[in-house]
């Protein structure tokens, strides 16, 4: 078992804040995927309020708990979690995590974005709590600002965030960077600014882990558009396996983000699997 695939199928039912029912013909667009012998599709499971609350405060876990997205999200943030653990304990080498309702604009006590409960928070924090303190890279390639991300490890030198959005900036100890990538770019462009800031800081920094949010609301068409092509993200996928092979033998989980074309989504993500399926 190499590649592990966590979707529920809760996210297949709605119209997500955001990004819609993308879904709706999930997993059944995976079927053929899923069917090689090296992947493993796995039920997320809703997370745990003590997982929660390790980035999230009581009175915003209480709020957010009234929504009608609260299911979706907890189911999210669950199957990365488990991702997460069964990637740190040798079970499968790398992942893919379907989220809904959760993800990089959800901060401690607030969110926006149609992401309302954090996906690396926990997932760093259950891992850390399981076998011990590790440092981790995350790389986020949706079109906006993971503003969530950024506030729960902020003060964290141990984990790596490197955003591709709207301004070039570097915060703290250095190991929270933002990147400009230009309200429109292309593939070659943009595909050359994560060689040059993400991996180039990921080898020096030797992360135990990767972890890409990875939105596709940066394709043309998509609200996020920055005019990249469908053929860029399993491209990109394809790149950052390929960099986390070499720097964490190949730990490397990828969390959906943003895009709301169900299209781009039944297409790339299959086609993700197969990549990351490859020894």
């Amino acid at each position: 078992m190499r590649t592990g695939v966590f979707f529920h199928p809760e996210f297949s039912l709605k119209d997500w804040p955001i990004i819609g029912n993308k879904y709706r013909n999930f997993p059944e667009v995976m079927r053929k995927v899923l069917s090689q012998e090296d992947v493993t599709l796995f039920e997320s499971k809703p997370a745990t309020d003590e997982m929660l609350l390790r980035v999230h405060t009581p009175p915003y876990l209480k709020e957010v708990k009234q929504a009608w997205y609260y299911k979706g999200a907890s189911l999210a943030v669950g199957g990365c979690v488990e991702a997460t653990e069964r990637i740190a304990r040798g079970e499968i080498v790398n992942a893919l995590a379907f989220a809904v309702a959760a993800g990089h604009h959800a901060e401690p006590s607030s969110a926006w974005g149609g992401t309302y409960l954090s996906c690396t928070g926990p997932a760093v924090a259950h891992v850390c709590d399981q076998i011990g303190t590790r440092r981790f890279a995350i790389l986020d390639t949706d079109s906006h600002h993971g503003n969530g991300t950024r506030a729960i490890f902020r003060n964290d030198k141990n984990v790596l965030h490197v955003c591709f959005c709207d301004e070039d900036r570097i915060e703290g100890d250095g190991t929270k960077i933002d990147v400009d990538v230009g309200y429109q770019t292309n593939d070659g462009e943009y595909l050359e600014k994560v060689r040059r800031e993400f991996f180039v800081r990921a080898r020096k920094f030797k992360p135990f882990m990767i972890f890409h949010n990875f939105g596709h609301d940066t394709c043309e068409g998509d609200y996020g558009d920055r005019g990249l092509s469908q053929s860029f993200f399993p491209l990109l996928a394809e790149e950052v396996k390929r960099c986390a092979d070499e720097i964490c033998e190949g730990r490397y989980l990828i969390i959906t983000h943003g895009g709301y074309l169900r299209d781009i989504a039944e297409t790339i993500f299959p086609r993700i699997i197969e990549i990351l399926a490859r020894p």
